[in-house]
């Protein structure tokens, strides 16, 4: 039974619940779903775009803390409050992946925690 890891960076947003913000065990790291909160405020970015740059962001600083890369990334599970967003979403998204393309889904929900419009959360290979 491999060990567990847990991940915690000022980098990125504290945890608003009872979990961290990643857990890495067996070589795989997984990441907690991300808000668009300012780490250094805890408060959400405003609108739609600000809060899903910032979501990566935050996905990228819990990233670089545990060692490893956008391109280690597996897949992605996007929550969106509104679909209409799915377009702005896939520009974010696609220049923060760059050239890399995980497996990913986006799902709509009636909501997020804090009143976020869009939460994300991944699956990372990183040894």
């Amino acid at each position: 039974m491999s060990e567990l890891t847990f991940i915690a960076t000022d980098k990125a947003p504290a945890a608003v619940g009872p979990y961290s913000q990643a857990v890495a065990a067996g070589g795989m790291l997984y990441v907690s779903g991300q808000l668009g909160l300012d780490p250094a405020t805890m408060t959400l970015a405003e609108g739609f775009t600000a809060q899903a740059e910032q979501a990566m962001r935050n996905l990228g600083a819990i990233l670089d803390e545990a060692g490893c890369a956008v391109t280690d990334i597996v897949s992605v599970d996007v929550f969106l409050v509104d679909m209409d967003e799915f377009k702005t979403l896939n520009g974010i998204y696609a220049e923060f992946m760059g050239e890399h393309k995980p497996a990913r889904a986006a799902i709509q929900v009636a909501a997020l925690p804090l009143g976020g419009l869009v939460e994300i959360k991944c699956v990372v290979r990183c040894s």
